[in-house]
């Protein structure tokens, strides 16, 4: 057959992790033992005898990631770094400083990167993270943003995605689909209520959950932990790919916000649908021995004052995800974000 005449495959077909798949294996003979790269929230490099260096890098494109004209400047700014620290709340690290390069369109003014960069000032102020340097360029069309962010753990002590073990309790942080309302609210023109309000507030400036990384980093019995950026229904099954585990989870035990199930009811959205694969939450998702769970919960609700959620469990098997409603066994389909359809 004529080379010329074989059909491309498009990126749509084979998404970002396919892509990433593709290549990854030949890269692995190329790292240490005492490095962990590609397929975690972050690498994890040796630094010193005590602590291990966590690196993470992100990138935000306009009508993409995020709409010019519905969200400020400063807000865009906030997030750009928020998802990054998420990352290193998701390995149970402590950030250690950003760095920021941009890609700028010609038509964007002064003004609204000053407004950019005091987003970006404000949460590196909250979690006292300098920003270390960078690059500029100018783009064609799109606004592009690229933070990179190190860290520190305690030596080997890295929450990894390939850690849960049979017998674990999967749980969240947090509510799960408010982002993803908060995103429909704005694509749909929806009129703005409260509980709309409270919905775009979780997708214009979520919050990189860091002192619960930490905490759950170093409670006993928590195994493997990510953040929650492309939705359960995506990031439980890398936790599961990388564990070589399923798991049970329960649709009606899902965390959703009382903003989240009115906006539902009103504009009749399918509230499992958003809290499964709405993504850009950046909760935490983690692991946790069944026996630890009573324990880990008092305490949790005692130094956050917020509940941990338990939504499933980690079983033997081929690595893929149950899904029940009310004790059944249901089909349910719904994937996470995918950047390229």
């Amino acid at each position: 057959m004529n080379h010329e005449n074989q059909r491309k495959m498009k990126l749509r077909e084979i998404g970002e992790f396919g892509f990433i798949e593709r290549f990854s294996p030949e890269f692995k003979s190329l790292q240490t033992q005492d490095i962990t790269g590609i397929g975690d929230d972050c690498a994890v490099l040796p630094m010193n005898e005590s602590e291990d260096l966590l690196v993470t890098t992100d990138m935000l494109v306009e009508d993409i990631h995020f709409l010019r004209d519905g969200i400020t400047p400063r807000q865009l700014g906030y997030k750009s770094v928020a998802v990054n620290l998420s990352d290193i709340a998701a390995m149970g690290g402590e950030p250690l400083g950003t760095f920021l390069s941009i890609a700028i369109p010609p038509e964007i003014d002064v003004e609204y990167l000053d407004e950019l960069m005091k987003g970006y000032h404000e949460i590196s102020v909250k979690y006292k993270v300098p920003l270390l340097g960078g690059d500029t360029t100018r783009s064609v069309k799109h606004l592009a943003i690229n933070v990179s962010v190190l860290g520190k753990c305690p030596k080997g002590m890295a929450r990894l995605r390939s850690m849960a073990e049979t017998g674990d309790v999967i749980c969240t942080t947090g509510y799960l689909g408010d982002s993803g309302g908060g995103l429909k609210v704005l694509l749909e023109k929806v009129a703005l209520t409260a509980n709309c309000d409270n919905l775009l507030k979780r997708h214009h400036l979520p919050e990189p959950r860091l002192p619960e990384g930490r905490f759950l980093q170093d409670f006993p019995g928590v195994h493997a932990m990510m953040d929650v950026s492309d939705g359960i229904a995506s990031d439980l099954k890398h936790i599961l790919k990388a564990s070589g585990k399923t798991a049970r989870v329960h649709l009606d035990q899902l965390p959703v916000s009382h903003s989240l199930r009115k906006v539902c009811e009103e504009q009749r959205w399918n509230v499992e649908e958003l809290a499964t694969g709405g993504g850009e939450d950046y909760e935490l998702l983690f692991t946790v021995e069944g026996q630890q769970l009573e324990k880990l919960q008092e305490e949790f609700l005692r130094k956050f004052n917020q509940p941990v959620y338990p939504v499933g469990t980690i079983e033997e098997g081929e690595p893929a995800i149950q899904w029940f409603r009310n004790g059944q066994a249901v089909t349910f389909a719904k994937g996470g974000f995918n950047h390229f359809l």
